[in-house]
């Protein structure tokens, strides 16, 4: 193929840009925003997490997410071949660009394969408080429905099984009948949800306390292992590292700005993930509860806080099908790769579909049965490391290494191995944006990750 030729594109497109916005913004909302960055501000010390996070998301996320989209758009494939392709092009190994797209792709299926458990949760309590399981309850009462819920194996298996099933059906449903469709009424309807949620936080909850407590940093609490978490945390709440917005650039067509529309997604992924932490921290200081409550966070406090207030049941109910909503958008992005792969494989869309959510449904069973029947199982205990389940392992094992290094791969093959006409055509003339761009995939990304993982390791 010759220099800065484009590749054959996908059957499917987008229909337009704002449906490939909603899309991107679907796969980039989810529950890094709503579940994962709440309790890991908690967890960190509040206002410093949130400014490195932020930091994190301008300079380091952000750019890769244009790499990650580029790559796709001008690849026009799966992670793996549009990255052959790349490869092929700029004269380097095509079998290494090809594992690093299958490493993403395994990233991944172990992403979601969490991720269905947990957003499992979100519809198990959807319907919990729609019939006033939390009304009444004190801390003791809601702390025990969250453990026996937990603890039960067959029941997490009905909620991650249908969870899998919703996520199955859409994507099956191909790229504008299937995802497009879902997140052209998914995401206005979170976004409203969302409105809703921070205007009761406001009226009715510890709003000024919350704002102080996300925006005055106490930076002696910063550490080399928090700078890592919120980078991850930025990674896994815009959705890059994995491949999944490397497809959408895929389905992306040629007359839509990319600089563009990636501002638009990135800035309301940022917006959500912190107006997020304004529908949950005032209600949690409202209620004397604690913010470090960990990934119980929104199934422990929040409910025991719904028990209480002003028509607390149904804030209950919009939040968790908030929740379920943004869990879900996220998953048809997370699936989409791999699906294509299969595609390109040969296998019609059904089969690949079916493969894929059967492999990832599979896999859902090492964190759900971590919870129970393997609560004990700690792997890496015995050889001296960390005293972690498989939810954690799994979880961590992406959020700190998988997703960085993913996204660091995604942004050197951006910055150094696509021709210098594609990248800046991509930038339609704005020759200083495009300069800050390549300076930062190339450099300040790569530099960034790798020198906090030096910092934290050392």
């Amino acid at each position: 193929m010759p220099q800065g030729a484009a590749a054959p594109k996908p059957v499917e497109t987008f229909s337009n840009r704002l449906a490939f916005v909603f899309a991107a913004m679907g796969a980039a909302v989810g529950l890094g925003n709503v579940w994962q960055f709440p309790y890991m501000v908690g967890e960190n010390g509040g206002a410093a997490f949130v400014l490195v996070y932020l930091a994190a998301l301008a300079l380091v996320a952000a750019p890769i997410f244009v790499a990650e989209t580029m790559l796709g758009r001008h690849g026009a494939a799966s992670p793996p071949e549009a990255l052959r392709r790349v490869a092929r092009e700029a004269g380097v190994s095509a079998r290494g660009a090809g594992i690093v797209g299958w490493a993403g792709l395994i990233a991944s299926i172990l992403v979601l394969s969490f991720y269905s458990v947990i957003a499992g949760w979100t519809l198990a309590y959807a319907l919990k408080a729609a019939g006033g399981a939390f009304v009444g309850q004190d801390t003791a009462g809601i702390v025990a429905l969250f453990d026996a819920l937990r603890a039960d194996p067959l029941e997490m298996a009905l909620w991650h099984t249908l969870f899998m099933g919703l996520t199955v059906a859409i994507v099956r449903r191909g790229v504008r009948g299937g995802i497009e469709w879902a997140a052209s009424w998914m995401m206005p309807a979170l976004i409203a949800l969302l409105v809703i949620l921070v205007a009761y936080g406001a009226l009715f909850g510890e709003f000024t306390r919350t704002v102080a407590w996300m925006f005055r940093p106490d930076w002696s609490a910063l550490t080399p292992g928090i700078v890592l978490s919120a980078i991850g945390t930025a990674f896994f709440s815009l959705g890059v590292g994995v491949g999944a917005v490397m497809i959408y650039g895929a389905y992306l067509g040629r007359d839509v700005s990319l600089p563009r529309a990636s501002a638009m997604v990135v800035g309301a992924d940022t917006a959500v993930a912190l107006l997020a932490g304004f529908a949950v921290f005032p209600v949690v200081f409202q209620q004397g509860l604690d913010p470090a409550a960990g990934p119980g966070l929104l199934f422990v406090t929040l409910p025991n806080a719904f028990a209480d207030m002003v028509a607390g049941r149904w804030v209950g109910l919009l939040f968790f099908v908030f929740m379920a909503l943004a869990a879900l958008t996220s998953a048809l992005a997370l699936m989409s790769p791999t699906v294509a792969r299969l595609e390109e494989r040969g296998l019609s869309r059904s089969a690949a579909t079916g493969i894929v959510g059967l492999a990832i449904w599979l896999a859902g069973f090492a964190t759900l049965l971590s919870f129970n029947l393997l609560s004990d199982f700690r792997p890496l205990a015995a050889l001296g490391f960390a005293d972690m389940r498989l939810f954690e392992l799994i979880r961590d094992t992406i959020l700190n290494l998988l997703l960085p290094l993913g996204g660091v791969a995604f942004a050197l093959a951006a910055g150094w191995l696509l021709p210098e006409p594609v990248r800046a055509a991509e930038f339609g003339g704005r020759r200083r944006v495009y300069l800050a761009w390549r300076f930062a995939v190339r450099y300040v990304a790569p530099v960034g990750v790798l020198a906090v993982f030096a910092s934290f390791i050392l």
